[in-house]
């Protein structure tokens, strides 16, 4: 707890450092980020990230100096360089855009090691260090990082704002925005500015291994929450925020432990805590309304089996047992129970005696089920010109999805049909109880 109210009170200059830079960081990385995700480019940030490290290599050399403002150009420049290169080799060559990042991030990256080797043993006494931005070092920040992090942090805030309808279109329709006359490749040159922007400043805290991670995984949390971009924007820049903070906050309390790496943990744990639990696009959600329909599936066949017994006999109120329901289908002994039950618990079948009936409410959806199905069997041969014995299986799938508007389209556009093409009678009426 004493470590809790001193982290949080920010009286440590070297917390608010560490803790401000990272939180900036995470959060222009974040806004960038997502744009770059629905734009379906997420290599790209990793490519930029390893393409910075010459930059910096070659800004130490020339100035000899690890002053924050030279290497920061110097990596935006060869970053800059190498996403211009991926362009030119994807549109001048037959190299798809997968193989020019991979070609790009490896021999930029190779380049820098080797610069970076020659810094090592130069003997220069002002390199120590340097190799931080290879993994980051986000504790060693101080007041003159933070000051140029907030500096390049509002321009990238700035540049969001000021081109978010534009970044949004090319993001979603590139086409559209091409046929209504906005300059895309001006706007795609901005976005790429910015997101070498993003990468060239979260380097010092995460390194250029990490950096991917900082760009891409805030914007693929937050999509899972929401559909609208704005929402997703601020999300991303919360999510990011928060891993900041957390980051800075474990590297306090322990010490040993490196701070960009642990911003990086914290905004996976976030990513994948959103995977399994967002609502719509969650596994679990996905995984609890599966069960759902299949139970509603089993339900509706049951219903059917019912209904196409009494066909047979013409009693739709005559009990069935077990046996005769799996004679017609078989369905598994557990599952067919669990069916009946839940069909009886809601009021469509009747049990008594050993047996169970169908009820005025089963009867009805029952006949429609069987209606829908038969329906769909006659549109598929009429239309489609499929032949009778190829068109059960796709109508046993079809009639639990086919909601009411659809049902009176297709009884109007097949004209009322009165059997279906294995003549079958096509129900419309309510079946008269004996």
């Amino acid at each position: 707890m004493e470590d809790l109210i001193t982290f949080f009170s920010f009286q440590n200059p070297n917390i608010r450092y560490v803790t401000g830079g990272s939180v900036l960081l995470a959060i222009s990385s974040a806004l960038v980020g997502c744009f770059t995700f629905l734009k379906k480019k997420a290599l790209v940030g990793d490519a930029v990230a390893h393409a910075v490290l010459p930059g910096i290599c070659l800004a130490f050399l020339i100035s000899g100096t690890k002053n924050p403002i030279y290497l920061i150009t110097g990596a935006f420049i060869t970053g800059w360089l190498s996403l211009i290169l991926i362009d030119v080799i994807t549109r001048k060559s037959k190299i798809k855009e997968d193989t020019a990042i991979g070609l790009i991030l490896s021999v930029f990256f190779g380049i820098g090691i080797l610069l970076l080797t020659m810094i090592q043993h130069s003997g220069n006494a002002a390199q120590t260090g340097l190799d931080s931005f290879l993994f980051g070092k986000a504790a060693a920040l101080v007041g003159q990082d933070l000051m140029i992090f907030s500096v390049i942090s509002i321009c990238l805030l700035l540049g969001v704002i000021l081109f978010y309808k534009e970044f949004a279109l090319i993001s979603f329709d590139e086409d559209f925005a091409k046929s209504i006359g906005f300059p895309v490749k001006r706007l795609e040159l901005a976005l790429t500015t910015l997101t070498v922007l993003a990468v060239v400043t979260g380097i010092q805290a995460v390194g250029v291994v990490l950096m991917a991670a900082m760009l891409i995984t805030p914007a693929a949390a937050a999509r899972f929450w929401t559909n609208k971009l704005n929402i997703m924007l601020l999300l991303a820049a919360i999510f990011g925020a928060f891993s900041g903070v957390s980051g800075a906050y474990i590297s306090y309390v322990a010490p040993s432990m490196p701070t960009g790496p642990w911003i990086v943990m914290v905004i996976s744990m976030i990513a994948i805590v959103s995977f399994f639990v967002a609502p719509e696009k969650g596994i679990l959600y996905k995984l609890v309304r599966q069960s759902k329909i299949k139970k509603r599936i089993l339900s509706e066949n049951i219903l059917k089996l019912f209904y196409q017994l009494g066909e047979i006999d013409n009693n739709f109120e005559e009990q069935r047992n077990r046996e005769q329901i799996q004679a017609k289908r078989p369905i598994k002994t557990p599952t067919l129970l669990s069916g009946l039950n839940k069909l009886t618990n809601q009021g469509f079948l009747k049990y008594q005696n050993g047996g169970w009936q169908l009820t005025s409410q089963g009867q009805k959806k029952g006949q429609r089920i069987v209606k829908l199905h038969r329906l769909w069997e006659v549109y598929l041969t009429k239309y489609l010109r499929i032949a009778p014995d190829h068109v059960h299986e796709d109508a046993d799938n079809i009639e639990h999805i086919l909601t009411p508007e659809l049902e009176a389209r297709l009884e109007a556009l097949l004209q009322y049909p009165t059997s279906d093409p294995h003549e079958s009678n096509i129900p419309y009426n309510k079946p008269i109880k004996n």
